[in-house]
């Protein structure tokens, strides 16, 4: 399958989703997890898992200074753009994604489901109050860890190791995978559930599968066609295609 053939797939089809993992992004200078480069080799594995926040908070957030705050700052790359034009065309139902840097936004996607929250929410854990992303970084400019004016710790809006993903975004993603007639997966290694189900639930409800990602995913044997490639070389061509139609 070409680029071009993918296109004219998508065209005929009548319910396309995609699902973005950290591959989208990498392209923007967001490093990804498990990679070469990635964030686990220069910290801790259990660096987002929800205990260690609570445990080691003046840790976390150093850790948020150093990783999670220069995200804020990226920009979205042809990857997003390519996404964006294509809901922006109505050939594109929604973005699922496992992101937290909020770049399917920048680039003017509209229904984007945050499976795993953005660094751009925050609130208090005692007594809920929300909280912006500039507030944070005020507090943070005085304190090692933000706190509330309860004292309660202030914490992202994010899915951490041992906390349950958001039940609305879980639920929307599930409709559409069980209600979508072809998946696209960009740059995710579908390693990490429940995210990798959603797959897994399109296919069993007939749906075609297209992975797009360098390198081997957890279901790949699973895929009706595999893009073993360059993300952003691949978002390229796709929207050469797209305004040549």
């Amino acid at each position: 399958m070409t680029e071009r053939e993918l296109l004219e797939k998508i065209k005929a089809s009548h319910h396309v989703v995609a699902l973005t993992g950290a591959g989208v992004s990498t392209e923007s200078g967001i490093p990804d997890f498990r990679g070469p480069n990635g964030l686990y080799s220069k910290y801790p594995e259990n660096i987002f898992d929800i205990d260690y926040l609570y445990a080691e908070p003046e840790g976390f957030y150093r850790f948020w200074r150093e990783a999670l705050l220069p995200m804020s700052e990226a920009q979205h790359n042809d990857a997003h753009t390519l996404l964006a034009e294509l809901e922006s065309r109505s050939l594109l139902e929604a973005v699922i994604t496992q992101n937290i840097d909020g770049l399917h936004q920048k680039a003017g996607s509209k229904n984007v489901i945050e499976l795993h929250g953005n660094i751009f929410e925050y609130y208090c854990t005692r007594c809920g109050k929300v909280r912006s992303l500039e507030s944070v970084k005020k507090l943070l400019e005085s304190n090692p860890v933000p706190r509330c004016d309860c004292g309660g710790l202030i914490r992202p809006n994010i899915v951490f190791f041992g906390e349950s993903l958001p039940m609305h975004a879980l639920s929307e993603a599930t409709r559409h995978a069980r209600e979508c007639d072809l998946m696209i997966v960009l740059g995710s290694s579908l390693v990490v559930y429940p995210a990798a189900q959603l797959p897994i639930i399109a296919k069993e409800h007939g749906a075609k599968l297209i992975i797009v990602n360098k390198g081997k995913t957890g279901l790949d044997d699973l895929a009706d066609f595999k893009f073993d490639r360059n993300l952003s070389d691949f978002a390229r061509e796709l929207i050469k295609h797209l305004h040549s139609t």
